[in-house]
């Protein structure tokens, strides 16, 4: 399985929603706060190209935020992707 990394800040319900769609499918992520690190949210604007959060990581891939993969899901290509596949 390949590793799924979520990067995100305390109220944030994008975050939220993003966690409880990668619950639904049953997958196990990493959960990084990047509120309060301001070298890490750096980090996150120059590999992502965006100052939102979540960020979600797959392998060190950027899927992009909630609604990306949101997208994905609906698209039937997120579980594929969540596999290792895609």
């Amino acid at each position: 399985m390949p590793t799924v990394k979520v990067y995100t800040k305390s109220s944030c319900p994008y975050c939220v929603r993003a966690k409880a769609l990668l619950d639904r499918k049953g997958v196990a992520y990493q959960e990084i706060d990047a509120e309060s690190d301001d070298a890490l949210r750096t980090w996150l604007v120059e590999a992502t190209g965006q100052r939102t959060v979540p960020q979600i990581f797959v392998d060190d891939r950027s899927l992009g935020g909630f609604s990306d993969i949101d997208a994905l899901d609906r698209q039937g290509k997120l579980d594929a992707i969540l596999r290792g596949g895609g």
